[in-house]
């Protein structure tokens, strides 16, 4: 019963670890473009919350702008020490 069950979900899995590096694979190669996506992104949310406020009469509020600002910090931290950040959550995950 155990053999058929492992017949049966094995090529899945097989299936399953292409693809995901076929993925990474990809990913890696566009990392440039998702950094730069990012760093437009987080421009565009720091120009509305500031200039924003005159077109909306919602104002931005404190917390919106603690999450603006942790969000560019860590694209700021992933761009700068890159090779500090991967050895950081290398040791935190294992």
């Amino acid at each position: 019963m155990a053999l058929a069950a492992l017949a049966c979900c094995l090529p899945l899995g097989f299936a399953g670890a292409l693809g995901v590096l076929a993925l990474s694979e990809m990913f890696d190669k566009l990392q440039p473009w998702f950094l730069g996506a990012a760093g437009v992104l987080l421009a565009v949310g720091i120009f509305q919350a500031y200039r924003g406020q005159k077109s909306c009469q919602r104002r931005a509020s404190r917390f919106s702008l603690v999450v603006l600002a942790l969000s560019a910090a860590t694209v700021l931290a992933v761009l700068l020490f890159p090779q500090h950040l991967a050895v950081l959550l290398a040791d935190y995950v294992l």
